[in-house]
């Protein structure tokens, strides 16, 4: 069955908000197993950070999750698949970062350090990608992005 972009991020979506795990990794392999994430795609922006944004929630972390998602939603929406290879930046570390600013309600103009945190996290993630080359692989790079600390 062919799902749109928006079906997907649904689907994703009501999984998220279902889950009791508590670790990303986890999460995000739990959902991978369905029929409507491929192994490439730009699902993987929405589903990498939201399995953070979860097992933060699930963690005890205060946030609420549905607008978070949300919010996520949004963003990644934004974020076209092949990025890794048109535009330099994995997808999925962007959706990790993205997942960290929702967390810290951080933004472009935000002087404080989780600004420069997100950062450091991103470029980290980035560095370890660059090690391994392409092609790509979006599920290699969402289990990437979800363990470098």
């Amino acid at each position: 069955m062919q799902y749109s972009l928006d079906e997907k991020y649904n689907l994703i979506r009501k999984e998220l908000l279902n889950i009791s795990l508590k670790d990303p990794l986890k999460i995000s392999k739990l959902i991978m197993q369905n029929d409507y994430i491929n192994i490439h795609g730009p699902e993987h922006h929405f589903l990498d950070g939201g399995a953070f944004l979860t097992a933060y929630r699930n963690s005890g972390g205060d946030i609420d999750l549905y607008d978070a998602l949300n919010i996520l939603a949004e963003r990644t929406k934004k974020m076209p698949g092949a990025m890794c290879g048109n535009w330099g930046i994995c997808g999925s570390t962007s959706s990790l970062g993205a997942a960290l600013s929702i967390i810290h309600n951080s933004g472009p103009l935000s002087d404080d350090s989780f600004y420069k945190d997100h950062m450091e996290y991103t470029s980290s993630v980035i560095n370890e990608m660059s090690k391994i080359g392409g092609p790509r692989c979006c599920k290699r790079n969402a289990f990437i992005s979800i363990i470098v600390q």
